[in-house]
């Protein structure tokens, strides 16, 4: 009676750790970003399109984690 429960705990643990996970990322990354633009106001373009594309692959985890959720 008490493993179903722990399995679908389990599940929505792993999910909720990616996510906080990928929060923190996103944080990390729009800082870093900031803070590169600050230094270099030149460089905005670039600095921007490598900070989307790493936000990209830092939100993608949360989508494999969705992925191998138990249904």
């Amino acid at each position: 009676m008490l493993l179903p429960i722990l399995a679908e705990l389990t599940g929505s643990l792993h999910v909720g750790l990616a996510a906080l996970g990928a929060a923190i990322g996103v944080g990390l990354i729009g800082m870093g970003a900031a803070s590169a633009v600050g230094r270099n106001p030149g460089a905005a373009t670039p600095i921007l399109v490598q900070a989307i594309l790493a936000i990209a692959f830092a939100e993608a985890i949360v989508f494999y984690a969705l992925y191998l959720a138990p249904k």
